[in-house]
């Protein structure tokens, strides 16, 4: 299947000043950045056309994959000053490089890159920056069984918050964590069908106005996962990504458990 992968925003909350143009997919983790760990996850479960969306700082993406080192992440001989990969991430990857806009909402990039979906019944979709453990096989295969237009990734909240019930006194009548409480938010994770472009009107959003059309008409699906999802939306948290993977914590690299002992 096909990934689309929205890449294009400013991503102000990574910003680290206001010459800063790289956009938040291109942050580092480990190596690499965000965006090649979840092209990585897509590609583990054999899913290796992609179709990147872009709009701001786009030139820096470009520049990273037109001059793509493979030695920096692939074991390789030198040999009479030449170089032998012994193995390769992205030889057999297909991207298109779709400019979609600077200030295009996430719907309306998705509008833009639909005729390079071939008219694929089904497709994938994801925001390029939040790294998960999910198993990708699984979530397609449930939304493959169902009547449904979409199908999103949820996971349990995030916040450290505490939510707190008042009475009409003004006392306090109780103290929940919001991580406790029966609520599940977007992951980010899409499988979509050509249905969900019915529900996106010009500059729309693919979840308040795609997702959220679906939903109405009892036609959006939703894959449960409880395990690793990691969002990278401020500088604390892709930071926190970056010292996991140098202490070997990286769980949203599947490629790396699922390998383990290949050739050992």
């Amino acid at each position: 299947m096909k990934v689309v992968l929205f890449c294009g925003g400013y991503g102000m909350r990574m910003r680290n000043g206001t010459s800063d143009d790289v956009p938040k997919p291109m942050a580092m983790v480990g190596p690499r950045p965000l965006i090649w760990h979840v092209m990585r996850y897509y590609a583990h479960y054999g899913h290796t056309e992609f179709i990147l969306c872009l709009g701001y700082g786009a030139h820096h993406i470009k520049d990273f994959f037109l001059n793509y080192e493979e030695t920096t992440s692939n074991d390789f001989v030198l040999r009479g000053g030449r170089t032998e990969l012994l193995s390769t991430d992205i030889s057999d990857w297909t991207i298109t490089f779709a400019q979609t806009g600077i200030e295009s909402p996430i719907g309306e990039r998705l509008r833009r890159v639909r005729h390079h979906l071939d008219g694929d019944e089904m497709f994938l979709a994801n925001y390029a920056d939040v790294l998960t453990d999910a198993p990708l096989d699984e979530m397609i295969d449930r939304f493959a069984a169902r009547d449904a237009g979409a199908s999103m990734m949820v996971v349990p909240p995030q916040s450290s918050f505490h939510c707190v019930e008042l009475g009409e006194d003004g006392l306090v009548g109780g103290i929940t964590a919001v991580a406790d409480m029966p609520l599940w938010e977007n992951g980010g994770y899409f499988v979509l069908r050509q249905e969900v472009f019915d529900h996106i009107p010009e500059n729309g959003d693919l979840v308040a106005d795609g997702c959220s059309g679906l939903a109405k008409e009892g036609r959006l699906a939703a894959y449960q996962h409880r395990g690793f999802w990691k969002p990278t939306d401020t500088v604390k948290e892709r930071a926190a990504l970056d010292e996991a993977y140098a202490r070997g914590d990286r769980p949203w690299a599947v490629w790396e458990r699922d390998n383990a002992g290949v050739g050992a």
